[in-house]
């Protein structure tokens, strides 16, 4: 299973790099579930990847933009696009807009994942819907990081019907929500293509800084012996 860290900055991006991740993710964490970066910060991480040569994939949130401002969220999700980042990450909250949503963000120009919030389960409709909508990649998230991680909040019934719709449709699919590092066996098990960190990699809340060693540590739980090289480098 491959490793999505969260990052706040062109150092934490950097950190991340080194430790061993397959994905970078920008996002705010003191501003919300899915807070997003400001445009500048996200163009000057993307630009310090690339003149350091690091071709990670990069994804950024458009910060959590309520269903009923589609107009915000297709104008964020073109300002994140724009930065040069590999995919954009949309909260999609369960209800009678998110059909909409979905298919609005399905015809824009930009690879948008739809991220879906799982705090009250999963709509497997919803996510059989944006399956066939030809998204890169679909992802599990949850809203509250106090209630806790997604594999408690969630049964792992819903969670293996996800993961199933997502790649017989051929998209990566990707679990985060409060993930810890004892949630590493569980998540192999589920199979998912990537898992989503950022609390498990700080030292306090998420909102506090990237702990390296906590990044190290979480690779190894992740992948087994075969991160041994990759973390000592």
């Amino acid at each position: 299973m491959r490793l999505l860290v969260s990052v706040r900055s062109v150092d934490e991006a950097m950190a991340a790099a080194r430790g061993g991740v397959d994905f970078i993710d920008l996002k705010e964490p003191g501003a919300g579930a899915l807070g997003g970066l400001p445009i500048a910060t996200i163009r000057a991480i993307v630009a310090a990847l690339g003149t350091r040569r690091i071709a990670l994939p990069v994804s950024a949130t458009i910060g959590d933009v309520p269903m009923d401002r589609l107009d915000e969220i297709l104008a964020q999700v073109s300002a994140v696009g724009c930065c040069g980042v590999d995919y954009v990450k949309v909260g999609i909250e369960p209800g009678p807009l998110a059909i909409g949503v979905l298919d609005e963000l399905a015809r824009c120009a930009w690879p948008v994942v739809p991220v879906f919030l799982a705090d009250r389960g999963l709509d497997i409709r919803l996510l059989q819907h944006a399956c066939g909508l030809g998204f890169p990649a679909v992802m599990a998230d949850t809203a509250d990081k106090a209630s806790g991680s997604l594999l408690e909040l969630v049964p792992r019934a819903e969670l293996e019907r996800f993961v199933a719709c997502g790649r017989a449709a051929g998209q990566l699919v990707g679990l985060a929500g409060a993930l810890r590092l004892a949630d590493a066996a569980a998540l192999r098990a589920l199979g998912a293509d990537f898992a989503g960190f950022r609390s498990a990699v700080c030292n306090g809340d998420r909102a506090a800084a990237l702990d390296p060693l906590r990044l190290r540590q979480l690779v190894v739980a992740m992948r087994g012996d075969n991160a041994m090289a990759t973390c000592g480098s």
